[in-house]
């Protein structure tokens, strides 16, 4: 069987501070902010399960649509013999690369939950008894070192993860993955489309309440580990197009003035009745702006696939 290996580039502590950090940043300034990774306890990746599946989101079938269809010719145009994966989660989506890539020698997948890298890692070696996996537990947007493994590769950056970074942090990301690659390396991106206001908005707040409890779920996480009494309850979830960004805000609005007490950090922080935290951005795109955002970053976007609604795209671009 091929070896399963995982090599841990955050701190063992790293997470705690993250997340100290952010919410003293956030909560501090107006507006008030939380980065959207906090959601992602194992409640919240349940819940972020359960939303894929709801009918209004479709994002996640969208891009499986593509993968599914297209996941031959991008091996043609790759010919990747490694493949990394930033945020691979449970890996699940990246299946239809790893049947295509024919001659693939080594899958990096690239996530801050060990459990979730382990437990893919473990499953995949005993599917492809060929393939080494070679896991990262790494934050991909604070800087990254890959293992020294045979191009040429493929990054695949998927599920319109991209749209959560500001249009600066998003030139920053790219052209750190730009940095890790060489000539004749890839990068396969996924992106959410600009489209209708209504069908956006439904994706974000579900008639189920689905979006809005794992929106509310980033205050648990904050009361869990920082001692904080925040109030989910106290808090409607709020999503809303933004079309001059052309990116969808979720938000948290606050239902009464209130002042919320976060033990660790010795902060109280105060809320108005109606001012809002903004929990996540989920920006949207055209293929021109990906190109030029691409462009900007060192790569050449070589092909455009969308699904049959035109709802979500699949680019890959090359290192120029």
């Amino acid at each position: 069987m091929s070896p399963f290996l995982l090599t841990r580039t955050l701190p063992e502590d790293a997470t705690e501070a993250a997340l100290r950090a952010d919410v003293l940043h956030g909560l501090s300034h107006t507006p008030k902010t939380l980065p959207p990774k906090w959601f992602y306890d194992a409640r919240g990746s349940e819940l972020f399960d359960k939303i894929t599946e709801l009918p209004e989101y479709y994002p996640t079938r969208a891009e499986r649509e593509i993968l599914a269809a297209r996941a031959p010719e991008i091996a043609r145009a790759t010919g990747a013999r490694t493949l990394v994966e930033l945020g691979s989660g449970s890996s699940e989506k990246t299946r239809h690369l790893l049947d295509a890539l024919s001659g693939l020698h080594t899958y990096v997948p690239v996530d801050v939950s060990e459990s979730a890298l382990t437990q893919a890692g473990h499953a995949l070696i005993a599917e492809r008894p060929e393939l080494g996996v070679h896991a990262l537990i790494a934050d991909f947007t604070g800087g990254l070192a890959l293992p020294g493994t045979p191009g040429p590769r493929l990054v695949a950056f998927l599920g319109g993860t991209i749209g959560n970074l500001l249009p600066a942090e998003r030139a920053a990301f790219l052209t750190s993955v730009r940095a890790l690659l060489s000539p004749g390396d890839a990068l396969l991106l996924g992106t959410d489309l600009v489209k209708d206001e209504s069908v956006l908005v439904a994706a974000y707040d579900d008639a189920a309440g689905v979006t809005a409890e794992f929106d509310k779920n980033v205050l648990t996480v904050v009361n869990r580990e920082l001692g904080a009494d925040f109030d989910p309850e106290a808090f409607t979830h709020v999503a809303l197009w933004d079309a001059e960004h052309e990116w969808i805000e979720m938000r948290l609005r606050s239902r009464t003035e209130q002042t919320v007490k976060i033990p660790a950090l010795d902060l109280a922080v105060d809320f108005a009745a109606g001012e809002d935290l903004r929990t996540e951005i989920s920006a949207k795109f055209r293929e021109d702006g990906v190109r030029r955002e691409v462009a900007a970053a060192g790569f050449d976007l070589t092909h455009w696939w969308t699904d049959r609604e035109s709802r979500f795209a699949l680019s890959l671009s090359v290192v120029r």
